[in-house]
């Protein structure tokens, strides 16, 4: 083999571990990617998984390793190659010795743990049994670059994390959403919105910036991102960007201590703006609860950045029509015990879900005082003409009937007492060109819970104008 052929070989099996580390960064990991080779023929591939999986062993070498040995039907890997995107570490490079692996490339070098020549140089190691070749710097200024750019973000992340608290807010201890079950997702802060005055606001921000589409993902009372969870993977595995805010009163964000801080208007304008900050374009508008009461009185503001809706179980707040009668008593039931338990609505709702699950909803909310959004909310929807809200929810209305270019989805949770199937046809007859609405015959009002399969049927949707 000639030396152009051989290296044009390298960097092909490199892009596809590559492949591999975007997989990882996806998933909120350290994007670090492996396949294994035997030929020409890939026989194992593996990404870095060590956070969602709770195991400190499961670097992508090691995974990658792993899925050939099976493949294979044999410990050794004789013969075999293994790509890496960086520089593989002392407990990965015994590894691939004890394989009998014939050769490792890598891309980046790993100045701080590289057991390939950087700190220590164990396959040059003389005392060791076997000898493996290695061809490192393949694609390095690609695969460097990855992790350059995941560490950066990280370290924003971490800086904007110590934003001062204003006096008149809490912020629920990190501590609280520590192992939330399939939530993954390193945190993003901004606390720089004009109206935000200094709150912090968390948002998952997950995929490339460049994405084809951008899901911008907004939750109700009481909820928060965590009711995305099965809906992120399925549109970041199409290669697809997921933002999903934190409204400011719940999840990571900050949590005003007055109920009065909490109005249509205020939160209307931060979401205007969040979407004008971060620049959101080809958006794919998802809401449910006041996510939809809010976000549906976005597109009409900026229809260029909005390229769909998908829609579940919500409303729009005209003040013209008396508010449904399961809202009414979804709003007495608050009034009435304003400390209900939030973990124990999801479960009550929702049989599937683990004890884990449940609690996460509760994870933001550790005592009274940082619940005056879920206090606040229930009277803000508008049930009259001249409340705050209900002039943008009527010019939505008409801007959604009538001027809506984009394609939309409406999914109905069946089982929902509060925003059912009734007003979610109403809410139909409102939205320009929406095909039939997908109804889920096991969901309720939280319709995320079952929101995977939700998510593919959306894909598909969304896709067909690509």
């Amino acid at each position: 083999m000639s030396a152009d052929s051989a290296a044009q070989r390298d960097a092909r099996f490199m892009r596809l571990a590559l492949d591999q580390a975007q997989q990882a960064l996806a998933a909120g990991e350290v994007p670090v990617g492996a396949v294994v080779v035997q030929g020409d023929r890939v026989v194992g591939t593996g990404r870095n998984a060590p956070i969602s999986a709770s195991d400190p062993t499961a670097h992508a070498e090691v995974q990658a390793l792993r899925a050939a040995a099976q493949a294979l039907g044999n410990y050794r890997l004789d013969g075999c190659e293994l790509y890496v995107t960086l520089e593989p570490c002392a407990m990965c490079s015994g590894a691939m010795l004890h394989a009998r692996l014939a050769r490792v490339v890598w891309g980046a070098a790993d100045p701080k743990t590289g057991a390939g020549g950087s700190v220590l140089d164990l396959f040059a190691e003389p005392r060791l049994n076997h000898r493996t070749q290695v061809q490192p710097g393949v694609l390095a200024q690609d695969c460097g670059d990855l992790l350059a750019a995941f560490f950066r973000t990280r370290r924003l992340a971490a800086r904007s994390a110590v934003q001062p608290l204003r006096e008149d807010a809490l912020r629920t201890p990190e501590s609280r959403f520590d192992k939330l079950p399939d939530y993954p997702w390193a945190p993003h802060y901004l606390a720089d919105l004009p109206s935000l005055a200094g709150l912090r606001m968390h948002t998952l921000d997950e995929g490339p910036r460049d994405a084809p589409i951008t899901w911008l993902c907004l939750h109700g009372n009481p909820a928060w991102s965590y009711l995305y969870r099965h809906m992120v993977p399925v549109f970041l595995e199409a290669g697809h960007r997921v933002v999903a805010p934190d409204l400011i009163g719940f999840g990571k964000s900050d949590k005003p201590k007055r109920e009065d801080a909490h109005s249509f208007g205020w939160h209307r304008r931060v979401l205007l703006e969040f979407v004008e900050r971060l620049d959101l374009r080809d958006v794919v508008l998802v809401v449910q609860d006041w996510g939809g009461l809010l976000g549906l009185t976005l597109p009409m503001e900026a229809p260029e950045r909005y390229r769909g809706l998908l829609v579940m179980n919500t409303t729009l707040a005209t003040g013209e029509e008396p508010l449904p009668a399961g809202f009414l008593a979804w709003r007495e039931m608050c009034a009435r015990n304003p400390e209900f338990g939030v973990g124990r609505l999801f479960a009550r709702g929702n049989p599937q879900m683990s004890e884990q699950q449940c609690a996460a909803y509760d994870a933001p909310f550790p005592d009274r005082g940082h619940r005056a959004a879920l206090r606040a909310f229930p009277p803000m929807v508008p049930d009259h003409p001249d409340a705050d809200g209900a002039a943008e929810s009527r010019r939505a209305r008409g801007f959604l009937a009538g001027a809506w270019q984009g394609r939309s989805l409406m999914a109905i949770g069946a089982q929902d007492p509060v925003l059912g199937e009734p007003v979610m046809r109403a809410l139909h007859a409102h939205i320009r060109g929406c095909p039939a609405p997908l109804v889920i015959a096991e969901a309720g009002h939280f319709v995320q819970e079952h929101g995977a399969p939700i998510a593919r049927r959306a894909l598909e949707h969304f896709r067909r104008e690509d």
